[in-house]
């Protein structure tokens, strides 16, 4: 069993930024691995809202990638550092974060992979 972090921080604007694939263009990761990931929302204040997005190919491969979960994150968050519960993955999979309102803050994140 190996754990890998992958750890950076970005600029999130309302272009919905892929944290695997550290772009605002997307790459549906194939690696299998036990994902969790953790976003600090420290930078947020009033009037911001931020959306962080799940997606995984249901069924194969071949298949079409999904929305499958989505959290939406508020104003000045009590507290900051959050983490996605912990799934199992390998089809096609990608965490993104998006502005949906507020202004554009740095937000730094840790995708922690257990293979």
């Amino acid at each position: 069993m190996t754990i890998t972090f992958v750890d950076d921080s970005a600029t999130i604007s309302t272009t919905e930024y892929f944290l695997a694939s550290d772009s605002t263009s997307q790459t549906p990761q194939t690696d299998d691995c036990i994902l969790q990931c953790w976003i600090d929302f420290a930078n947020m204040v009033a009037g911001d809202e931020y959306r962080v997005r799940f997606y995984e190919k249901v069924n194969g491969a071949g298949a079409t990638q999904r929305l499958i979960e989505q959290w939406s994150f508020v104003g000045l968050q009590a507290r900051p550092g959050w983490s996605m519960p912990t799934v199992l993955v390998g089809h096609g999979w990608e965490v993104s974060v998006i502005k949906i309102a507020g202004t554009d803050r740095s937000i730094g994140w840790s995708l922690r992979k257990v293979t």
